[in-house]
C-alpha cells in the first residue's frame, strides 16, 4: 500500500508548470505569403540546413560515380 501511495503521489505531481502554446506562431509565419518555399520560412537555420543536405547530397553522388567509373574499367595486370 505504501508503494501505490509513493506511486500516485509522483504520477500527480510530476508536471506542475504550464507549456506555452505556440502553434498560433508557427502557423502565421508558414502562411505568409512572402514567396519563399515552406522549407526555407524558418530562417538562417532552415537556409543552413537546406545548403548542407543539398551540398552533402552532390557531394556524395559525385563520390559515388567517381566510384563507379573507377570499378569499371578494368584493372592492369603487373
Amino acid at each position: 500500500q505504501a508503494l501505490s501511495q509513493v506511486s500516485r503521489r509522483t504520477i500527480s505531481t510530476a508536471s506542475r508548470r504550464q507549456a506555452e502554446n505556440r502553434v498560433p506562431e508557427g502557423q502565421k509565419l508558414f502562411q505568409e505569403d512572402n514567396g519563399l518555399p515552406v522549407h526555407l520560412k524558418g530562417g538562417a537555420k532552415d537556409s543552413l540546413l537546406y545548403t548542407t543536405t543539398a551540398g552533402l547530397t552532390m557531394f556524395g553522388t559525385a563520390y559515388a560515380l567517381y566510384f563507379l567509373l573507377i570499378s569499371s574499367m578494368p584493372k592492369k595486370p603487373n
